[in-house]
């Protein structure tokens, strides 16, 4: 079996958590820096120190909050030791103590004897647990790279991929003059977020920048104002050029819901064929803007498919929509 992906405790202080608003001191266990955590699911399992350590998972952070710290305080020196013994010879990649609690001196030596890293942080435990959760699902996500441009257009995270040399960053330069964000241009990094979620990023290298032929590398930050970029979104449409082909079948109606697979997870996917003379920005916009009505349930395609197939059960011929009062009155120039 392959191994489990993890990281560090070494790793995890190493991300700055503080940066999170989760600032974090190691009280003892430096030694086993080198544990890893493979899993984003903290555990807080009190009744361990009560003797139902079974129930701890290997790879898990085990949270020591105020209940598990004054339940240490309560036992007897011996008692306290054997408790503290029984629960971290298990597995576990590091314990951490919430809401700023200083821990009995035997908890601090045992974990030296086992080499188990003890962390410390003064946020009280709910918000610790969150935070640290959703630092760790972030770095334990599935990730991978893509030759593609992630644009933000009004909200939805759109991904357009191609082959090289197409336009894939010429068309994001015309979506942002036409005031879209830019999230990340020729390299995005995927990765995927609990079951149903991907998140497109930039690596920190080409933040902001985009590379034209003929230009060069430009800052799109600098040019267009902060405004212009973002540094993450969710992928929720990928949009492929393709160059035109004479002879070849391209969908006409869009009656069908075709979809692009990434890292498991399937997303709404349109093929667009590129020719002289086709604006691909403003195509590309557009379909941004059926999917969003789409999401909101609104699918035109299948509304036209509905009413021609209604007519035609009818048996009725196709009649022709009569102006309005507005749009004769226009026609006679009496709206002038």
């Amino acid at each position: 079996m392959p191994p489990l992906p993890g990281v560090s405790v070494g790793g995890l202080l190493g991300s700055l958590p503080e940066r999170f608003g989760l600032p974090m001191e190691l009280l003892a266990g430096a030694d086993g820096l080198s544990r890893l955590i493979t899993s984003p699911h903290v555990q807080k399992t009190g009744l361990a120190l009560a003797g139902l350590d079974e129930y701890l998972k290997p790879g898990r952070v085990l949270i020591f909050g105020e209940s598990e710290i004054r339940y240490l305080e309560s036992l007897a020196t011996p008692a306290r030791a054997e408790a503290m013994r029984r629960a971290l010879t298990h597995d576990l990649p590091c314990v951490v103590i919430t809401g700023g609690f200083a821990p009995p001196a035997e908890l601090l030596v045992e974990a030296d004897q086992v080499r188990l890293p003890v962390l410390k942080t003064s946020i009280p435990t709910p918000t610790a647990i969150s935070k640290l959760t959703s630092i760790l699902e972030d770095s334990l996500a599935e990730r991978t790279m893509m030759h593609a441009v992630l644009m933000d257009m009004f909200g939805l995270g759109v991904l357009i991929t191609g082959e090289s040399g197409i336009g894939k960053s010429e068309c994001a330069l015309d979506l942002i003059v036409r005031g879209h964000r830019l999230v990340a241009d020729d390299t995005v990094e995927v990765r995927r977020r609990s079951e149903t979620m991907l998140i497109g990023t930039c690596p920190e290298l080409t933040r902001h920048h985009m590379e034209l032929r003929g230009l060069g590398v430009i800052n799109v930050k600098d040019l267009f104002g902060i405004a212009s970029t973002r540094s993450s979104k969710r992928v929720e449409l990928v949009v492929q050029l393709e160059r035109w082909e004479v002879g070849r079948e391209y969908d006409r109606l869009g009656l069908d819901d075709d979809f692009y697979e990434i890292l498991g997870l399937k997303v709404s996917f349109v093929r667009m064929p590129v020719a002289s003379g086709r604006s691909i920005a403003i195509l590309v916009e557009v379909a941004a803007r059926n999917q969003l009505l789409r999401l909101r349930g609104h699918h035109a395609a299948q509304v036209f498919a509905d009413r021609v197939a209604e007519t035609l059960r009818r048996g009725e011929p196709p009649t022709t929509v009569q102006p309005d009062e507005e749009d004769e009155e226009l026609e006679s120039g009496g709206g002038r």
